[in-house]
């Protein structure tokens, strides 16, 4: 019902120790104009492959942990589930279907640890910005050019940049919020196409522009931000230029996994963990780097940290690459943590 691909889920369960909730995605950006890119070593540090670092490589390193730990018995009375989604990219709506049964698997657990992108050795994901979309749908008076500024108004095309101006202006210092217009059309004749996010638009130079489209993203650390922004957002929207009528729409997409206390200690456990190995300290990233991931769904139920997969650079890309230098490592502290957390 989903028109989405399915999920891979595999668990264990006992009585020991911490129960981890292991996120992973099968899927992939691979838009049809991209080339095939199959998995080719570069050299002794570096190989490219579709998909590589997000997140096939972290895919592997889950199973690879797991396999680990498995050999030498230490799995035994562990409760563990690992989940990936076939969907991560473009996640089947409504959400609270397509992450329904994800979300109640979670909250069985006390702690997630999701294998995107890893930010090198020295970084994980103790936060991450969510992301929702918004629209927004500007009329004007058409008119002769030569009226514009006076009896027929500014037109659309003019009242849409005084907007997304504003939208700067306003909201643009604020810290880890970020909204970005990736579509504009306006015109004397606009057809957009939402599910596309195409359009087509013709018009003239001395006509006043009677419709103008917009849409972009807004991304944010917490619900409160989200909804602050908005608000401001709405409040700009509703102060129209002469002769012009405006409206924003928004359209909820990924939650956040704000900062918390429970994940900051997660991530000094994990930096503990790779200390003891040889492999130096982890610090908490910047969230304002990361956008949202599935983590973000359960973020609200569990403890959580994310990153904690290959690195590598690219992704989404064509030539998205790995580091093969780092991978082992990263697996092998993967497999120490899990194995701490589930003592």
């Amino acid at each position: 019902s989903m028109q989405r691909a399915g999920h891979l889920v595999a668990y264990r369960k006992g009585t020991q120790g911490k129960k981890l909730f292991l996120i992973g995605h099968l899927d992939t950006v691979f838009e049809p104009d991209m080339p095939p890119n199959p998995f080719t070593k570069l050299n002794d540090s570096t190989a490219t492959g579709q998909g590589i670092n997000d997140m096939k490589g972290g895919d592997v390193m889950i199973i690879a942990a797991l396999k680990a730990l498995h050999q030498q018995n230490l799995l035994d009375k562990t409760t563990i589930t690992v989940y990936m989604t076939g969907d991560e990219e473009n996640a089947g709506y409504p959400r609270d279907i397509s992450r329904g049964d994800f979300m109640a698997r979670a909250k069985e657990h006390d702690i997630a640890l999701a294998f995107e992108t890893a930010s090198g050795m020295g970084t994980i994901a103790t936060a991450r910005r969510g992301a929702s979309g918004w629209q927004l749908e500007v009329e004007g008076k058409q008119a002769h050019s030569s009226g514009v500024f006076g009896s027929a108004g500014y037109g659309s095309i003019y009242e849409a940049a005084r907007i997304i101006n504003s939208f700067r202006e306003r909201l643009s210092k604020e810290q880890y919020l970020t909204f970005n217009p990736g579509l504009i059309i306006g015109g004397s004749e606009v057809a957009y196409h939402q599910e596309a996010q195409q359009g087509t638009v013709s018009g003239k130079t001395n006509i006043i522009s009677p419709r103008t489209v917009a849409n972009g993203d807004l991304r944010f650390i917490s619900e409160q931000q989200k909804e602050n922004a908005r608000t401001v957002m709405r409040e700009i929207v509703s102060q129209s230029l002469p002769g012009t009528k405006a409206a924003i729409s928004f359209v909820d997409g990924i939650p956040s996994m704000p900062p918390t206390e429970g994940n900051t200690k997660l991530a000094a456990q994990l930096s503990e963990v790779s200390q003891a190995l040889g492999f130096g300290k982890v610090n908490p990233g910047n969230p304002g780097s990361r956008g949202a991931g599935d983590i973000s769904y359960v973020a609200q139920y569990l403890d959580c940290l994310d990153g904690l997969g290959a690195s590598g650079r690219g992704a989404h890309a064509p030539g998205e690459t790995i580091n093969l230098y780092e991978y082992p490592k990263l697996t092998q502290r993967a497999a120490v943590f899990i194995y701490r957390l589930t003592r």
